[in-house]
């Protein structure tokens, strides 16, 4: 080992000056999580394309088209799903970048609704922080639950190409116990993977994203080979300028009915803030990770709707192939039954390692809350154990294990839960950009990750642009409207929403998110921040 090296706290080999450097960033980000209120606990083990991964992981953009794909040809046509994305893409980043200049004036674990609390500022981020956390955590645990049976529905569709004798209709009580068993036993396995120690699991954000790029090039090159062998390529007019009308409702809400698809590809870019107590620099690192992953992951969702709307046959086709998953059927006969196994299989890895990481995010917001004091058996839930909050990970696994079970009784609740997974998120995001707007607008900190004079209009947009996507979520499906397929959505988001009116009503204020907490960061942070910079790097110059 040369003189001007040294190992360093990750058994790995480094140079003298970027130990000190490393020294400097752990001393700014337990001296930015202490301004917050909060003890280091938790092990900063995860570096930017750590962070990065998360989202990136969990946005998982190849099987989020693939999820949506049916649902956005039925609604407009092709002209539709392509152009609705692209507006999608535009406004999710405008939000993304919104909420990682937030994220990286306050990097703490399960901290959206911190942002949010400290975007309504004294006066009204407590009621804002209460409504955001509750909220979120919906989001993260049913998103675990539909996460999992995503990764089921792709296991039971080889009922369908291989003609086994098994229904495969969601209304049949037989097949939804067997996709309730799939789903449970594949959650408890991504649950199980949260146990692996921080230098181990960051392994898991590596071979996530590898999986998902490996998803996305095997598309790129097998789907248009099997394409052309079988059905072809559809022309130029018909992938981009085709339309079509399957939901039943009205020529321009049927249109409109399309952003049902696209925004629900790019919502939960807030995985990576979520995890900012456990990043190293996490004022800049975990402000990158939400705003860079959520960009690739943009792009490479619309070039994996383009490859599908040349690859993939007409409607008729599409939906006549009668599988919990279409794509499943669609690679059958364009990959063979061979081939298609194969692509099936990173399918289901791909989902299950999402849901691993979606289920670090959820634990992070669990932990952040129990921290707090606020849920029931507060201390255990907050309890570390190696520098990880494994009480947390039991509770969101015990949490979606039990939204999981709603698939038994009926298809249609489980499928508004699942509905309800998207809604929440994009009004929290909504949430913190109105306060950001009216209620900080000229006293919010200036974070290290800043976006300038484009901070208060890309604010402005996103309040309108996520109000836009609660809107459409909240929408029906299908028309004419029937209790079998009415989206229950908006009664969840409702029924949730009390509960967090109620819980503010009720807690004392000392209890959580008090007044003179929230008056901290808005008036003395970025002060004492700064402070603490300069003297820890003056300190690794003299060393």
């Amino acid at each position: 080992m040369a003189p001007s090296e040294t190992v360093g706290r990750d058994g790995l080999i480094v140079s003298e000056g970027e130990e000190i450097r490393s020294e400097v960033e752990a001393k700014d980000d337990d001296a930015l999580l202490q301004t917050m209120g909060y003890k280091p606990v938790l092990h900063r083990t995860y570096n930017l394309f750590e962070n990065f991964s998360t989202t990136f992981a969990a946005l998982y953009f190849v099987g989020g088209v693939r999820v949506t794909y049916s649902t956005g040809i039925a609604a407009g046509g092709n002209l539709a799903y392509w152009t609705s994305y692209l507006v999608t893409m535009v406004f999710s980043f405008m939000t993304a970048a919104v909420i990682a200049e937030v994220c990286s004036a306050s990097p703490s674990a399960g901290s959206i609704y911190l942002w949010a609390a400290e975007a309504g500022g004294p006066r009204f981020g407590r009621l804002l922080g209460f409504v955001v956390a509750w909220w979120s955590t919906t989001a993260w645990t049913t998103f675990c639950a539909s996460n999992t049976q995503a990764a089921a529905n792709y296991m039971l569709s080889e009922i369908t190409v291989f003609n086994l004798d098994f229904p495969t209709d969601t209304d049949n009580i037989k097949f939804r116990a067997v996709q309730w068993i799939c789903t449970e036993v594949l959650l408890a396995l991504a649950a199980l993977l949260n146990y692996l120690p921080p230098k181990y699991f960051r392994y898991v954000f590596w071979f996530s994203s590898m999986i998902v790029m490996l998803d996305f090039f095997l598309n790129l090159i097998w789907l248009p080979i099997g394409a052309a062998n079988t059905w072809g390529f559809r022309s130029t007019h018909e992938a981009f300028m085709t339309t079509y009308n399957g939901t039943g409702a009205p020529p321009a809400w049927n249109w409109c009915l399309s952003y049902l698809a696209t925004a629900g590809i790019l919502i939960g870019f807030d995985a990576s803030g979520h995890v900012a107590e456990e990043t190293k620099n996490a004022s800049i690192t975990a402000a990158r990770g939400i705003f860079w992953s959520t960009v690739a992951s943009g792009v490479g969702g619309l070039a994996t709707i383009i490859l599908f709307l040349f690859c993939a046959p007409e409607p008729a086709t599409l939906f006549a192939f009668g599988s919990p998953q279409p794509f499943v059927p669609l690679y059958a006969v364009v990959l063979g039954k061979g081939g298609h196994i194969f692509m099936n299989i990173i399918c289901i890895v791909a989902l299950w390692l999402n849901t691993a990481i979606a289920i670090i995010a959820a634990s992070r917001l669990v932990f952040a809350v129990a921290r707090d004091g606020v849920l029931p058996f507060s201390g255990w839930v907050a309890q570390v154990k190696n520098g990880q909050p494994r009480n947390a990970v039991n509770v969101v696994w015990i949490v979606a294990a039990l939204v999981s079970c709603t698939i038994l009784p009926s298809n249609v609740a489980f499928t508004s839960l699942i509905s309800a997974a998207g809604v929440p998120s994009a009004a929290a995001y909504g949430l913190i950009c109105l306060g950001r707007l009216l209620c900080t607008r000229d006293r919010f900190p200036t974070p290290q990750w800043s976006l300038g004079r484009w901070s208060k209009p890309f604010q402005f947009i996103c309040v309108f642009w996520n109000g836009w996507v609660v809107a459409v979520l909240f929408s029906p499906y299908e028309f004419p409207v029937t209790g079998g397929n009415l989206n229950y959505a908006p009664v969840i988001m409702a029924a949730v929403t009390v509960i967090a009116l109620a819980s503010y009503w009720f807690m004392p204020e000392e209890a959580w998110l008090p007044r003179s907490r929230i008056s901290h960061f808005i008036e003395s942070k970025g002060a004492v921040v700064t402070e603490t910079i300069e003297e820890t790097s003056t300190a690794g110059q003299e060393e």
